[in-house]
């Protein structure tokens, strides 16, 4: 009997060795890979590193630079007019004193979000398909920041004086800056987030700088990666002291990820304007900051890996998981807006009840709120569909049309709740000017100029992240692994139902 059931055993482990490759089916469907083709620490070093060290600039690169570059220079035209004539030329009215100004200012912080969780909420929630994406994104959120700070600072009319104005200091006589404004808290929470998510995004990149330094040939950029890379040689003492560090600042990171965009909402919400006092707008605003960064991220990643050939590193499987989570995401910000609406009925005071009315169908800006719908609520519903999620044209023009639906939300928002106020009397058509139009634009080029200079000299994979998921990383071995994740799938498989097999 015994001599039988050995036999049998043998026999299972022949059938389980014998449909081998099936099982590698089941585990990469399972376990799929974040790395795609045969790649060493060697090649993955090669393949990054040389787009700022070895390879060409291609073309493309320098007509896009040129182009965004260009667009850029509106911002800078824009600026001039300003300082020189005030912030008149905006149109800016009474009662809509804050227009663009604060309307671009909450969309780029919003765009700024994606890159904070990427880097520090997925890395302690041990996420390896975060390693190829988090670089570009950790810089999308720097550059979305500093194209921020430029709106609410001009919007003061003196912006050599706003730093007198807003900065916290000694304060003896109690005039300035005026704490319980959320402007101020504005700037505690975004100057925190800009400086930790400065900090977190260099010290990753410390040893992929000291990675150009070993491989450049170049005397000066030698130089300059080396001065950068502040001595690092890779030894087990500075590995420690950078997993020690990186993980402190992921943790202080993840608290401002919530913080930051609530703290914005608050800019709206401790005020009385019908619209606007609503409890549900911190979680509200959290949720479409992150659906509007993945949305940038997506529209980055996708004609990178393409112009560079990073399939291997941004691999379908990262493009799904991100379409999952602007689908997520989409949806809770679609459930705010039902939220607004029913608050607006459901609080019987005429104020709120004529905000929706004027908001949705009677005011004459309806056009805008259909049309947010049409981008934020219907478009991401195609990402329900398995065809629509893995293919990268369908997520391109998807994220095109969530970045212009984020704009019109804030829009929507701002404009609505305050061209018909509480007086009839006071009420005013708000339409920007020239100058509005070429700010922002103008901080849109400003923005890719900066991605462009960051994609030719800076690594925009992490190198030494990428090369931990390679097999030869494993300090188990990979065979191992597979071997155990094979037992895995056998024992699930011996314990399921017939029926549901």
């Amino acid at each position: 009997m015994e001599q039988r059931n050995n036999w049998n055993r043998w026999n299972t482990r022949f059938e389980l060795f014998k449909n081998m490759a099936d099982l590698k089916e089941i585990q990469t469907r399972v376990y799929p890979p974040m790395v795609e083709g045969d790649h060493t620490f060697a090649t993955v070093s090669d393949k990054i590193g040389d787009i700022t060290l070895k390879r060409k600039t291609p073309y493309f690169w320098f007509i896009g630079f040129a182009i965004a570059f260009m667009v850029a220079q509106l911002l800078l035209f824009a600026v001039t007019v300003l300082l020189a004539k005030g912030i008149g030329i905006w149109g800016n009215n009474q009662p809509v004193g804050w227009a663009f100004d604060i309307i671009n200012f909450v969309w780029w912080i919003g765009i700024g979000h994606a890159g904070t969780l990427i880097s520090a909420i997925l890395l302690l929630l041990n996420q390896k398909w975060r390693t190829s994406i988090n670089r570009f994104a950790e810089a999308m959120t720097l550059f979305a920041v500093a194209c921020a700070a430029m709106f609410p600072l001009l919007h003061t009319g003196r912006p050599w004086l706003a730093a007198y104005w807003l900065f916290p200091y000694p304060n003896t006589m109690g005039i300035w800056p005026q704490f319980r404004s959320p402007l101020i808290w504005d700037v505690f929470a975004v100057s925190t987030y800009a400086s930790i998510s400065l900090l977190f995004w260099y010290v990753g990149l410390i040893p992929d700088l000291a990675t150009l330094r070993d491989r450049a040939k170049n005397k000066f950029f030698k130089f300059v990666y080396g001065i950068l890379s502040w001595g690092w040689r890779g030894s087990a003492r500075h590995w420690h002291r950078y997993e020690i560090a990186y993980l402190l600042l992921a943790g202080i990171s993840t608290p401002l990820v919530l913080s930051v965009h609530s703290i914005v909402s608050l800019d709206f919400s401790v005020s009385q304007v019908p619209g606007w006092h609503a409890t549900i707008f911190p979680p509200y605003f959290v949720a479409g900051a992150i659906f509007a960064g993945f949305a940038m991220v997506l529209i980055l990643c996708i004609p990178l890996r393409v112009w560079y050939n990073m399939k291997d590193f941004i691999t379908d499987t990262h493009l799904v998981y991100m379409a999952k989570i602007m689908l997520a995401t989409g949806l809770i910000v679609v459930y705010g807006y039902a939220m607004e609406a029913f608050f607006g009925w459901y609080s019987a005071s005429q104020y709120e009840v004529f905000m929706v009315k004027n908001r949705i169908w009677e005011g004459p800006y309806w056009y805008m709120y259909w049309l947010l719908i049409l981008c934020n609520g219907l478009s991401i519903q195609l990402l329900w569909f398995k065809r629509f999620r893995q293919s990268p044209f369908w997520l391109f023009l998807i994220s095109i049309v969530v970045s212009i639906g984020m704009w019109l939300e804030r829009f929507v928002i701002i404009v609505t709740s305050l061209n018909r106020d509480f007086l009839p009397s006071s009420w005013a058509m708000y339409s920007p000017t020239i100058f509005d139009w070429s700010m922002f634009i103008g901080t849109i080029g400003f923005f890719f100029t900066l991605i462009f200079l960051f994609v030719r000299f800076l690594p925009v994979i992490s190198i030494f992240e990428v090369r931990t998921l390679l097999p030869e990383a494993n300090v188990h071995g990979h065979q191992q692994d597979f071997d155990e994740s094979v037992l895995e799938i056998e024992y699930t498989w011996e314990r399921t139902d017939p029926p549901n097999r």
